[in-house]
């Protein structure tokens, strides 16, 4: 039998077209459950509520939602902001000792949640590792002020979707590896510095039954008593 080697180069490419995954697919760490521990310092060291500042957030991922802690003082506070991108909701638990308490927000408080902390995004073209990851970086600019203008990171390698919707940064198709983030009155600025690979118990990602619930006001009054 004659060996066609244009015959067999064309079927070679086909078959690997079909069966093989894009680079993205193919990489291991393109994976769509595990943590990512960060780095968290506040914008304004002299902010009454600076003390508060953790000093690391760990974020837990799976099915798409993300569970992020962090812990001050020791663990004797701690809050942790729980994103559902199916139900459209952010829940925050707050724990001080005997106070656990926490607060749902929906759709519609999101929105004036991201209309307070408003961004643009420009494009840089930049690029660089962060945790081990391949990054491009944005330039923010503030809307309720122009001046205000910082770096943001983020990379497609991981296996998350729309992990930005329902916050500032929702036009960003990409996980946040470096960026800024204000709530209660405190601005911080979180840093990657390591992503693994491991199981995470979907009760991570729910609301216990013995935080109480309570509304965005009382958990804002909560936080001003603080400073």
């Amino acid at each position: 039998m004659k060996f066609d080697v244009k015959k067999s180069a064309c079927f070679l490419l086909i078959v690997l077209i079909a069966v093989l995954p894009s680079c993205k697919y193919a990489n291991p760490k393109y994976i769509s459950e595990g943590v990512i521990d960060y780095n968290v310092k506040p914008v304004d060291e002299n902010s009454p509520m600076a003390g508060y500042a953790p000093g690391k957030m760990t974020a837990k991922f799976k099915n798409n939602m993300i569970a992020a802690q962090m812990n001050v003082m020791g663990g004797i506070f701690s809050t942790t902001l729980i994103f559902n991108p199916q139900k459209k909701t952010l829940t925050q638990l707050v724990k001080m000792l005997d106070v656990k308490q926490a607060i749902v927000e929906d759709e519609k408080m999101l929105v004036n949640e991201i209309k307070a902390y408003e961004l643009i995004f420009e494009e840089t073209g930049e690029k660089k590792d962060i945790a081990g990851y391949k990054c491009k970086k944005v330039v923010a600019t503030k809307v309720d002020d122009p001046t205000d203008r910082f770096d943001v990171w983020y990379t497609d390698e991981l296996n998350i979707k729309n992990p930005n919707v329902g916050t500032p940064y929702h036009a960003i198709e990409g996980m946040l590896m470096q960026y800024r983030l204000k709530r209660n009155e405190l601005e911080l600025e979180f840093t990657a510095v390591g992503v693994e690979k491991e199981k995470v118990e979907d009760s991570e990602f729910e609301l216990p039954s013995y935080y109480k619930v309570i509304t965005k006001q009382e958990m804002d009054d909560f936080f001003k008593s603080l400073q």
